[in-house]
């Protein structure tokens, strides 16, 4: 397709899935626990055992009156969606009024339904089964556009990592992705997930971190300071992202697991050449608390991390500058609130950088991220 001479793939485009997706997709002995609330809405509602996981915490009435606008605001920008289904067609008539060639699927509904605490793990695995062989159908109508990310539950890591194996070999998903919100209490560079990223490293494929709306249960960055969505959203998707890049290059997970790919997905990237600084400095003065690292952080991260970048990010022209240029993949958010659909692609090429930086971002980054072909 190729929009104004540039290939583009979205790294982080979301589908709707239906309501009934887990009634449908569940294994028997957990069907019925797991139930969406409305089917083709936006609203996303999803319920675990009849406790609405997606309901917002608040009920500050300018947050829900400005919601209320918002959703009407996209009636007209998502109607195929809304009118098919949200189905695989509409879809793809998405991505070509928006000119993308290639996209890799995360969720909306199933955003809410792991990272809990205290989770059944048996049950939290039968979730993202579920899902993982509803987003391989979806994906199956074009698979030449069309890839998905795999749903993992990091409930159990043996059973994480046998699922990441069967999205892989059996459903032909190009990647898993987690929250980065904790689980249970345990930090991503402890051992425990270990197993998980070596199975990652083996396959060949990169693990997502992608953050999720504000359920009532997920501990998030900034959920204890602020009520409204504007404040707390500020916070919850970058500085989130940032937490999780710590951990992987600051806590030895990229010193053991040197070919492992990690994309820190819908948080922006412009934050990277701080934090890096940050993260390097903290290490020249404190290292001797982790002596395992045999690299700067900020060399794991150039060797091994992917960041995001929003389609409106003026200050990205600052990554460049700081050597981290091949780090970072181009995404849309469609069909979320915030996405600029279907505008994102051309706002992106408004910004100031060079058509090469351009190149590397739409397309070249993104095909590296996901070992897929252009």
């Amino acid at each position: 397709m190729a929009k104004n001479g540039f290939q583009v793939m979205d790294s982080d485009m979301h589908i709707i899935e239906p309501a009934d997706l887990w009634e449908r997709y569940m294994a028997p002995e957990f069907r019925g626990r797991v139930t969406g609330l409305t089917r083709y809405e936006r609203d996303l509602g999803v319920a675990l055992d009849g406790e609405n996981l997606s309901a917002p915490p608040t009920t500050h009435p300018l947050s829900m009156a400005g919601n209320a606008r918002e959703r009407e605001s996209q009636n007209a920008k998502y109607q195929d969606g809304d009118a098919h289904g949200w189905d695989a067609h509409s879809q793809i008539r998405a991505m070509d009024t928006e000119g993308i060639d290639v996209a890799v699927l995360y969720p909306s509904r199933a955003l809410f339904t792991l990272a809990y605490d205290g989770m059944d793990p048996k049950l939290a695995a039968a979730i993202g089964r579920a899902y993982n062989d509803w987003m391989a159908e979806f994906c199956q109508a074009y698979p030449e556009r069309l890839f998905g990310a795999g749903h993992i539950a990091p409930h159990d890591v043996d059973a994480a990592v046998a699922e990441t194996r069967r999205c892989v070999e059996e459903l032909g998903l190009k990647a898993v992705f987690l929250r980065p919100n904790l689980v249970n209490g345990i930090p991503w560079h402890d051992p425990y997930y270990d197993p998980l990223w070596g199975a990652c490293e083996r396959l060949g494929i990169p693990v997502g971190f992608h953050e999720g709306g504000r359920p009532p249960h997920i501990a998030q960055v900034g959920d204890r300071e602020f009520a409204t969505s504007m404040l707390h959203h500020t916070c919850s998707h970058a500085m989130g992202m940032m937490l999780a890049t710590v951990s992987f290059c600051g806590g030895g997970i990229l010193e053991r697991f040197p070919t492992l790919r990690v994309a820190f997905l819908e948080g922006n990237c412009s934050w990277a050449p701080w934090l890096l600084w940050r993260l390097d400095e903290h290490q020249e003065w404190k290292g001797y608390e982790h002596p395992e690292l045999t690299m700067k952080p900020s060399d794991y991260f150039k060797r091994q991390c992917f960041v995001s970048v929003e389609c409106d990010e003026w200050p990205s022209k600052y990554v460049e500058d700081a050597g981290l240029g091949h780090t970072v993949v181009f995404s849309t958010d469609y069909p979320h609130p915030d996405s600029k659909y279907p505008y994102a692609v051309d706002s992106f090429l408004s910004l100031a950088l060079t058509a090469e930086t351009k190149r590397q971002y739409l397309w070249e980054n993104c095909a590296r991220l996901y070992n897929i072909a252009g």
